[in-house]
């Protein structure tokens, strides 16, 4: 038996690897190759490696943990998984079965984009759900940002750091409140709140947004608010707390509230940063290599 099991290769899950490999303890961590940000142009704001190409970080991460050959990293998609007496058991998609003492899931979400033409096509490249990656690049252009009701409004004004041309755009809502509508008047932005026909393009930039009526209002690039969804069910098969903002109630060092049970990165935080994922998965490891030396030390 394993002494523990990753889901998920991101930053989160690489790092828990890494410490918990220097720690001795033996290691299979399992990815499906589909990360979060892979259309991404680049992880931003992580120290020493600003703007790095996603897929460039995995490798460099999956790099570093080969001199460790008590960690094995395997490609694969778990697709159930459930407590025993002495641990945990994971399903593959292929049919295998892997045991372990300890299962930290760093499978992180995904995100629910609008099913609006052209939103899907220009994600990552001019349609972005993160100011904080990519504000920065798109400062002081003519901005989008798509967000229904106050929350619209909130994440509007908060995109005036970036920007002094914010245009809201709430498709079609018109539950925001008078307060509401009063701030984004006081900091001069505009409310649109008709149904969008289509995102307009030209080539990877964003164009115009084109409402039902006709209209296309000129924009450079669009930020948004959105549904998100967890990356794997086996988090509520295995019977998590999830909080009513879709991410799993996690306790000190990303424990849960099911023994010998972890989850770290954005699947249990709302600081959705690449080094935070990290570093919630450095805390995770020192969490389950100290409970499995009290176990195997008592």
């Amino acid at each position: 038996m394993l002494d523990v099991i990753i889901v998920g290769g991101g930053p989160a899950g690489l790092d828990a690897a890494l410490i918990l490999g220097r720690c001795r303890r033996s290691v299979l961590l399992i990815d499906a190759g589909r990360p979060r940000n892979a259309v991404s142009r680049g992880v931003n704001g992580f120290l020493t490696r600003d703007g790095v190409l996603p897929g460039e970080m995995r490798r460099i991460g999956r790099e570093q943990l080969a001199p460790y050959e008590n960690v094995r990293l395997q490609a694969g998609e778990v697709t159930d998984a459930r407590r025993t007496e002495d641990g945990f058991e994971v399903v593959l998609k292929d049919g295998s079965r892997e045991k372990s003492r300890k299962l930290l899931l760093a499978t992180g979400l995904f995100d629910d984009l609008p099913d609006i033409p052209g939103f899907r096509d220009l994600y990552g490249r001019a349609v972005f759900n993160c100011p904080y990656c990519d504000g920065w690049e798109e400062r002081d252009r003519a901005l989008a940002v798509y967000g229904a009701g106050d929350g619209g409004c909130g994440f509007a004004v908060e995109m005036r750091v970036w920007s002094q041309d914010i245009v809201l755009f709430t498709d079609g809502d018109t539950t925001m409140s008078a307060e509401a509508r009063a701030r984004l008047a006081r900091n001069g932005i505009t409310l649109r709140e008709e149904k969008i026909a289509v995102l307009e393009a030209d080539g990877e930039r964003l164009r115009a947004v084109r409402l039902d009526s006709g209209e296309a209002i000129p924009r450079e690039a669009l930020f948004f608010t959105h549904v998100e969804r967890l990356g794997c069910t086996i988090i509520r098969a295995l019977g998590c707390d999830v909080s009513a903002k879709g991410t799993v109630k996690t306790g000190p060092y990303e424990t849960t509230n099911v023994p010998g049970l972890y989850v770290a990165g954005d699947a249990s935080r709302r600081v959705q940063f690449a080094i935070v994922a990290a570093a919630e998965g450095a805390m995770a490891a020192f969490a389950i290599n100290t409970e499995l030396a009290n176990e195997d030390f008592p």
